[in-house]
């Protein structure tokens, strides 16, 4: 059923010392890493500035680096895998929801430009 295909593995809290030796240290370096780059490019698109002036692309770096400091002593595969997911699909999430509401605000330009008769 399978065919040449290794089945996918399934880590279980009984089995962490296993699953550190499948999250070696360098894979994992490299996902935090490309994670982080990927929230950086995020907040470029964030140029407007809060209530107090203060642009909102700064701020969300900021934020972005001091969860990763927080984050950095973490040793459990597991947590550290669940933090790459979630970080992963918040970043995803955040990209679409922008995309959208960059389109809504073309389209409204557009459809303002061009008044109908």
């Amino acid at each position: 059923l399978l065919g040449n295909r290794m089945p996918s593995t399934i880590i279980t809290p009984g089995t962490a010392k296993a699953a550190s030796r499948h999250f070696k240290s360098s894979t994992t370096r490299r996902e935090v890493l490309s994670l982080y780059r990927e929230i950086l490019r995020t907040c470029r698109a964030f140029h407007w500035c809060d209530e107090k002036g203060i642009p909102w692309n700064k701020r969300l770096k900021d934020e972005a680096r001091k969860e990763f400091e927080t984050a950095r002593e973490e040793r459990d595969p597991l947590i550290i895998a669940r933090m790459l997911v979630v970080g992963r699909d918040c970043v995803t999430q955040i990209q679409q929801k922008f995309n959208a509401a960059d389109q809504a605000a073309w389209e409204r330009i557009r459809r303002d430009s061009f008044p109908r008769s």
